[in-house]
């Protein structure tokens, strides 16, 4: 296990992780090492416990010699392999350098001048800091705009491209001039190109497409992963697009997903076993400098506790095309397959393999932090059906629907789950009780098992609920895996996510969860792509209600151009709980869409309600994507 501390679902993620894993602060870490080692012996300075977290990303740096701490409680704590030892001690220490474990560290330093000892040299992180020009806030390194960073799976090779997608939202929130800072990493973990792109000076959209970055560069195929730094970003540090793979060979695949997640977990779920007829990639990336080392990576029949491991080192920064069945032979669909991966990759990408189609979906975070929630067994009445998740059901005249409960926090033994099914207007449409499903469930419900043929001929929306008359125990990180097949052509896509209590007045914790303020979230901003390349985009926006809340959504289809400028507005109405299948083309026609450009949006803003919604593209050849949509 990497000894990092990088995201808490209370106080969010560790600024000061992202500042030592920064393939510049990187870089800089082995230039402070090798500034180091004729220094020895080091002592260390930790004002802010950040020491295991440093010498993990930083496995170079001389051994520590002493260690010393301001804080009396951490006297004797064995920190780097020393007994912390009170700062008072540091006059009599032995060692030629110290090193102090922060950031902004000049008014400490000159605090401990008179009392070190003479000849010692004294430094600290800001001999690694990123340059002025790459802060944002620079008068505070810690500050958690610097650190507007992700990463993303990237690929040109194959006859398989990429193309990332988002809008410049900071300028929402006051931002001036934005720019990315990239770094793209090839397979290997080199460095193949590093570059900067200044974003539209207002809400306008934004691509990259790994076309236009190979012929730019002069580059080789390649499959590997691209950093991203937003420079200038305001109201949040949080990096979302969408990333859509596409042939460029007049191939047949097509796929989206969501952003990557930028920190890295312990434990993955929601990784699907292949069947007969699949192959299933996992794409394991190294998120960091350092390398992953043989068996740190494992994978784990869902419940089986029994991992096996990877028995190969990965480089930093490089990917690893890891099919599932060498390590797990023999497990097949609807079998579930738990990564265990130490924390040294964000959230992993994997990719089925089927009948000459690929598709590419995301593993998510399965958490650690969580225990069962008993006041979940009778919520309080206000509250309603309490915890929802929403999935599309996409018309079945031409889609089958698959749902797969699946277990996302390493104590969660069992889910005790419904199914309540909805149409488009809000009418219900049936309900089923699947069971207290173990922890190593293989339920693969298809829709078209529990629906009369002639049921949803347009499609609709399933919500699965916690259901507890069979027992069981339930923590509100429900999830679940959503896999959609045409019928016609056979391609499949795929996308998983988590519950929420939805459009009540009441709060429980931090639900309805608000993306900015405390909550009720009550208000919807969501962000669909526009198609290129003769593919058109698509969403299904689901009004879910754990309560009864207003009859219609009073929603809003704001079509910009690539600039940010509006271009069109449409209103729009969605029955509470209900759905509606959006296409833009048919909404805007094809002018204005021309107008807005390849790299224009929809904006989807409702003030009254929140809605949830799943985007995706369409093909001639009977290809579709399909994941949930992010809003800023």
């Amino acid at each position: 296990m990497l000894a990092i501390e990088t995201f808490d679902q209370r106080q969010g993620g560790n600024v000061l992780y992202k500042a030592l894993s920064h393939p510049l602060a990187a870089e800089a870490l082995s230039a402070l090492a090798a500034r180091l080692r004729p220094l020895a012996p080091i002592a260390l300075l930790d004002p802010d416990g950040i020491a295991p977290a440093l010498l993990a990303l930083a496995p170079a740096l001389p051994p520590i010699a002493e260690v010393y701490v301001e804080d009396v409680r951490a006297i004797g704590r064995e920190i780097a392999g020393c007994a912390a030892c009170p700062l008072t001690d540091l006059p009599r220490s032995a060692a030629r350098a110290l090193l102090i474990t922060a950031f902004d560290a000049e008014r400490l330093k000159a605090r401990l001048a008179p009392f070190m000892p003479a000849g010692m040299e004294c430094l600290s992180l800001d001999a690694i800091r990123l340059p002025r020009e790459m802060l944002t806030v620079p008068e505070r390194y810690g500050e958690r705009r610097n650190f507007a960073t992700n990463f993303a799976f990237f690929r040109d090779q194959d006859g398989l491209s990429t193309r990332l997608v988002s809008a410049n939202y900071w300028a929402g929130y006051g931002a001036g001039a934005v720019r990315l800072w990239l770094r793209l990493f090839a397979a290997d973990g080199e460095v193949l190109a590093t570059w900067e792109e200044a974003l539209p000076a207002g809400p306008g959209g934004f691509a990259i497409d790994s076309r236009a970055v190979r012929a730019r560069f002069g580059l080789p195929p390649f499959t590997g992963q691209l950093f991203l730094h937003v420079i200038g970003a305001a109201g949040h540090d949080v990096v979302k697009y969408a990333l859509d793979t596409f042939p460029t060979d007049a191939g047949p695949s097509l796929s989206c997903t969501h952003d990557a997640n930028a920190w890295p977990s312990e434990r993955y779920a929601g990784l699907p076993a292949p069947r007969e007829d699949e192959r299933v990639i996992l794409w394991v990336q190294n998120s960091h400098a350092v390398a992953i080392p043989a068996g740190a990576i494992a994978l784990d029949r869902m419940g089986a506790e029994r991992p096996v491991a990877f028995p190969r080192p990965i480089a930093p920064f490089a990917t690893e095309a890891l099919d599932v069945a060498t390590l797990l032979p023999g497990i097949r669909w609807p079998a579930q397959i738990e990564l265990r991966a130490g924390r040294h990759v964000v959230r992993p990408r994997y990719e089925v393999v089927r009948g000459g189609r690929t598709r590419i979906a995301h593993v998510n975070v399965e958490r650690a932090d969580l225990a069962p929630d008993p006041t979940l067994r009778a919520l309080p009445a206000p509250l309603g059906r309490g915890f929802l998740l929403p999935f599309p059901i996409l018309p079945r005249r031409r889609f089958a629907t698959i749902v797969q409960p699946t277990p996302m926090a390493t104590s969660e033994t069992s889910l005790p789950l419904r199914l309540d099914l909805f149409d488009p207007e809000g009418r219900p449409a049936g309900s089923h009780f699947l069971g207290c499903l173990a922890r190593d469930h293989a339920l693969a419900l298809d829709l078209d098992s529990v629906l009369a043929p002639d049921a949803l001929p347009e499609g609709g929306h399933g919500e699965l609920v916690y259901d507890f008359r069979d027992g069981g125990e339930g923590n509100g990180w429900l999830h679940a895996l959503f896999r959609y097949a045409d019928r016609e052509s056979g391609h499949e896509a795929e996308s998983s996510f988590g519950s929420h209590i939805f459009n009540t007045l009441m709060t429980y914790r931090d639900e309805p969860q608000s993306y900015s303020g405390k909550p009720p979230g009550l208000s919807t901003r969501l962000f669909l792509r526009l198609g290129e390349g003769g593919r058109q985009s698509f969403t299904c926006l689901i009004y879910p209600a754990s309560a009864p809340w207003h009859p219609r959504s009073t929603t809003s289809l704001l079509l910009h151009d690539e600039a940010g400028a509006l271009v069109a507005e449409a209103p729009l109405a969605i029955a509470c709980s209900g759905s509606a299948l959006i296409h833009p083309q048919d909404v805007f026609g094809p002018d204005r869409l021309a107008r807005a450009g390849s790299r224009g949006y929809v904006l989807i803003r409702d003030t009254t309600c929140r809605l949830f919604g799943y985007h995706g593209l369409m093909d001639a050849a009977g290809g579709f994507s399909l994941d949930h949509m992010f809003g800023f």
